[in-house]
């Protein structure tokens, strides 16, 4: 792809010398890569009346339920490097960032859209990894694939996906539900995904994995991350939080982003920050201040939720439902409408998150 094919052996991109295979996306053209693709399906539920094949998907709603719409794309050079993924890797990662954006709905995902803008020198067995990556991710999310769309591309390969899921109405999550004296919780761990992508981009010449499997722990949490879709829609079905965002662009956007759209203020606790060991280690190998690195770096796929008192206790009890994910308090939303880090007795502004523009 690009010079690069998949190495056999690790599944990751092999050296540039090594040569891709002559079979293209261009060699079989479009309906060749629509049956190809719909051949690696497994059987539709029975709710999905119409699906790959037909004009356009027909689903059977959700009886009693509130429809949940998302959508996002993976671009070649901007999301994803060869170098550091491996087609599966972008497939996954790419249907994993929209069921995240359910969970921090409060829904349970359904069915998912994939659009492909394929450049007509990618190898077939680019193809193949990625929609098995893609599908594999579906099954863990229990999501269907109910159609999509291929073209060729004169630049990056696009991989574009829609997601819709379901909530019962009064128990969506949204980001501007959060009030003074909600505390502050977020799931699983912060700056792994970053630190990850900090190891790959410092050994970019290299055609190996980090030796440590802590590090190595972190590379994966950059390829292929974990949504939470279980714990984000238990914390919706039960009521558990006042509002909730996922971690896309890093832990120090959403707490903002949360702030503005509640109209509160926050403040975080930078020694409660649940920033993994091997990930701290690789900031600071790399001359990068932990804690900051772990606020600014996206890419986690956690949950931040704003938690009432009354709340707290249905949190703890949707998290040990949610096989043990495991749930930090690190703030708490405040009346002044600042958004602060407090750090060693001292107070300071939060990082900046990710933005694209």
């Amino acid at each position: 792809m690009r010079g690069r094919s998949r190495s056999p052996s690790s599944g990751r991109p092999a050296p540039l010398s090594t040569p891709v295979s002559a079979a293209t996306v261009a060699a079989v053209g479009e309906r060749g890569l629509i049956a190809r693709i719909r051949a690696r399906l497994p059987e539709a539920p029975a709710w999905l009346h119409a699906g790959p094949g037909d004009d356009a998907a027909v689903a059977a709603p959700e009886r009693g339920a509130l429809e949940i719409l998302t959508t996002d794309a993976l671009v070649e050079g901007v999301h994803f490097d060869w170098r550091f993924s491996a087609p599966a890797d972008v497939g996954w990662k790419a249907l994993a960032v929209n069921v995240s954006d359910v969970a921090a709905m409060g829904g349970t995902p359904r069915l998912a859209l994939l659009s492909l803008a394929l450049p007509e020198t990618l190898a077939l067995d680019s193809l193949d990894g990625l929609v098995d990556g893609f599908l594999a991710m579906a099954a863990a999310a229990r999501v269907a694939l109910a159609g999509g769309n291929v073209t060729r591309s004169p630049g990056p390969l696009v991989v574009d996906v829609t997601v819709t899921g379901s909530a019962k109405p009064r128990r969506v999550l949204t980001r501007g539900g959060a009030r003074s004296g909600d505390a502050i919780y977020v799931t699983g761990a912060v700056g792994a995904a970053a630190a990850g992508l900090g190891w790959l981009r410092a050994h970019a010449d290299l055609i190996a994995e980090p030796r440590d499997a802590g590090e190595r722990a972190c590379v994966e949490r950059y390829r292929r991350p974990e949504p939470r879709a279980r714990i984000g829609a238990l914390a919706g079905r039960n009521r558990a939080a006042s509002a909730c965002m996922d971690l896309s662009d890093g832990l120090a956007d959403a707490v903002r982003q949360v702030a503005e759209a509640s109209g509160v203020g926050a403040r975080l606790d930078a020694e409660a920050l649940p920033i993994p060991a091997a990930a701290a280690r690789l900031f600071e190998s790399a001359g990068v201040d932990p804690i900051g690195a772990a606020l600014a770096g996206g890419d986690d796929y956690e949950l931040l939720f704003a938690v009432p008192r009354r709340m707290r206790g249905r949190l703890t009890t949707v998290a040990r439902q949610s096989r043990g994910v495991p749930l930090t308090r690190i703030g708490e939303f405040t009346r002044d409408t600042g958004v602060r880090l407090s750090r060693g007795g001292r107070e300071e502004p939060l990082p900046a998150g990710f933005v694209h523009f």
